[in-house]
């Protein structure tokens, strides 16, 4: 899945979940962020802030990744981040190692794909 690649990118050249979450704090985001790793109800997240928080330049990289618009890009990383963080934080924490978790997860899909 090349979302799910470019999502653990996002993780890696953030500085995994607690990066990411960091600049979602303060670019006012903090409570989805928060929901995502929690048990309950993952808030949703406007695709349009994502250039917001990770930046335009990030997010037209990502966009030229996946072949398609950066609105596109967007809406697709904005319906499918929420579940990824849900599915990395089990316990409703962040687990220890994560980053590492991250980078193998990476590691293997590059390999998959032939690069």
């Amino acid at each position: 899945n090349p979302l799910l690649q470019i999502i653990l990118q996002l993780l890696t050249q953030n500085g995994g979940l607690q990066g990411m979450l960091g600049k979602m704090q303060q670019a006012g985001y903090g409570d989805q962020a928060q929901s995502w790793i929690g048990s309950g109800e993952n808030l949703p997240i406007d695709a349009s802030v994502l250039s917001q928080i990770f930046g335009q330049g990030q997010m037209q990289d990502i966009a030229e990744q996946l072949g398609m618009s950066r609105g596109e890009a967007e809406g697709q990383l904005a319906q499918a981040l929420p579940d990824v963080v849900n599915g990395m934080t089990p316990q409703g924490q962040i687990p220890e190692g994560h980053n590492h978790l991250v980078n193998q997860a990476l590691a293997i899909l590059q390999q998959q794909r032939g690069g």
